[in-house]
């Protein structure tokens, strides 16, 4: 008993360094991806310290679901292919100890692993992503740091594009275009001078663009006054000047966008939150969808409306009116109330028609934000299953290929990962599309992956020849000769 005890114990010191050690490695190249797709929202913009740590934190909390499952199964691969190359797998298996009981204390710990990830999308990851979604939309309105490239035309300035051709030492622009267009493109303005200034005013809510020795030409014909013009009017206005200030709107200060604005978007919910959304939103779109098709019922199918703008007399039975001869009455109109007629007829197709598609519009908008909420609910349960999956994966692939180290193992984990990406992001989409169930999609990748973990758990703990070529050969050989004795 204290033998088996010290095994667990070694077996979970090997895994648990493996598994820190390849999760921080995952974190960190999911990292530097999630980066690179938003660098735009970051490089240019003056962000000071502060900011970046916080835009790295709420980063790393987002990319978790991804690093953690892939850390598992490295790990796993890595640390079982490591005891079968050393040997020391099949001297326990001498020793009476099966594969599955090997695999005990490292699948307890991924368990808890997996009640550890579940609780971290559940509470830490809907306020991570609500303030790093926050953070990123007020970066985006930040205006981007003030610096004038050379020989090429400049257009961060809202209305305004600026072309440098040189610069001095001491921050001086030289020969200068400037083409204002903040009026609309019918109304543009255009500045050139030799040379000139740009400072930021004491508040930083204006840029102040100081010019010497220029000249503007503006048109006066403006977009307004084109359709009265007379031949009068002077075309353009040209103005020539010693020294000019523009005072431009441009605000470099860094302001947070409300968080409270995405409390109701699913990514920022938990799950007792994402099923109180579902539930009401779920109620009040089949209220409306039966009362739009009690309504559709009542008022505009079955001739009920057009009965009822037909008087008839009340001597008429029931019996007549359904056998009355409409043909015989449109054959009694003539020609201009025929059209009449067929006019109404066509506005009213036309109306009943735009109900519909509104009320269609209505319905969709109400299912597709119970998608979006069934798809991150779902989305919540299938990162902790996905850890003990890979698991079962990792774990019997290490000990099958018998090889440790970064080599094997990394290869193998990033084709099945990339795998389980491809099958996952495919499941996503049929649900986001509603071509799919929500739980059909969300659940599809552990679907397929689960079967095939135990087929190589069961593999492993048989010590069947899974990867090797003869043993495939004879495995053939044996369906072609059933096959024959059949025939």
């Amino acid at each position: 008993m204290v033998g088996v005890k010290k095994i667990d114990v070694y077996l979970l010191r090997n895994f648990l360094g493996l598994f820190f050690a390849t999760f921080f490695i995952a974190i960190f190249i999911l990292l530097m991806q999630f980066m690179w797709i938003h660098v735009d929202d970051l490089v240019g913009k003056g962000i000071g310290l502060g900011v970046l740590s916080e835009f790295f934190i709420y980063a790393t909390a987002a990319v978790v679901p991804l690093a953690l499952p892939l850390a598992i199964l490295l790990s796993s691969i890595i640390s079982f292919g490591n005891l079968a190359e050393k040997s020391e797998l099949t001297a326990m298996k001498a020793a009476g100890i099966s594969l599955f009981r090997i695999m005990r204390p490292l699948a307890i710990a991924v368990a808890f692993l997996s009640v550890g990830a579940f609780f971290f999308s559940n509470n830490v990851l809907p306020k991570s992503q609500m303030k790093l979604w926050a953070l990123i939309f007020s970066l985006r309105q930040k205006s981007p740091e003030l610096d004038i490239p050379v020989g090429e035309f400049y257009d961060d300035i809202s209305g305004f594009h600026i072309y440098v051709h040189d610069k001095t030492s001491r921050g001086e622009l030289l020969n200068i275009m400037i083409y204002d267009y903040s009026n609309g493109f019918e109304n543009v303005k255009v500045m050139v001078a030799d040379t000139g200034r740009l400072t930021v005013s004491a508040d930083k809510h204006y840029l102040i663009f100081d010019l010497v020795n220029g000249e503007s030409f503006e048109d006066l014909n403006k977009k307004e006054q084109r359709a009265t013009r007379s031949t009068k009017n002077i075309p353009y206005r040209r103005e020539t000047f010693a020294h000019k200030r523009l005072l431009i709107d441009f605000s470099t200060d860094f302001n947070r966008f409300d968080e409270s604005i995405l409390e109701d978007q699913h990514v920022s919910k938990n799950v007792a939150q994402l099923t109180h959304s579902i539930d009401s939103v779920r109620v009040v779109a089949e209220g409306r969808s039966r009362e739009q098709s009690t309504q559709l019922l009542t008022d505009r199918y079955f001739g009920r409306e057009t009965r009822r703008q037909v008087t008839l007399p009340e001597t008429v039975t029931k019996e007549q009116k359904e056998k009355f001869d409409w043909e015989g009455l449109w054959n009694s109109l003539d020609a201009f109330r025929q059209r009449q007629v067929l006019q109404i007829a066509a506005e009213r197709a036309r109306t009943y028609r735009d109900q519909i598609e509104y009320n269609a519009l209505l319905l969709e908008d109400a299912e597709r934000y119970v998608r979006k909420h069934q798809i991150e609910l779902y989305r919540k349960y299938t990162l902790a299953f996905a850890c003990l999956i890979f698991f079962f994966i990792g774990a019997p692939l290490g000990a099958i290929i018998r090889k440790g180290g970064l080599g094997a193992p990394v290869v193998i984990s990033v084709v099945m990962f990339i795998i389980y990406y491809i099958i996952d992001n495919t499941g996503y989409k049929m649900a986001r599309e509603a071509l799919w169930p929500c739980w059909a999609g969300m659940w599809l990748s552990s679907f397929v992956l689960l079967p095939t973990g135990i087929f190589l758990t069961y593999k492993a703990a048989t010590d069947s020849p899974l990867f090797n070529p003869e043993a495939w050969e004879n495995g053939w050989k044996n369906v072609v000769q059933f096959i024959k004795k059949k025939i």
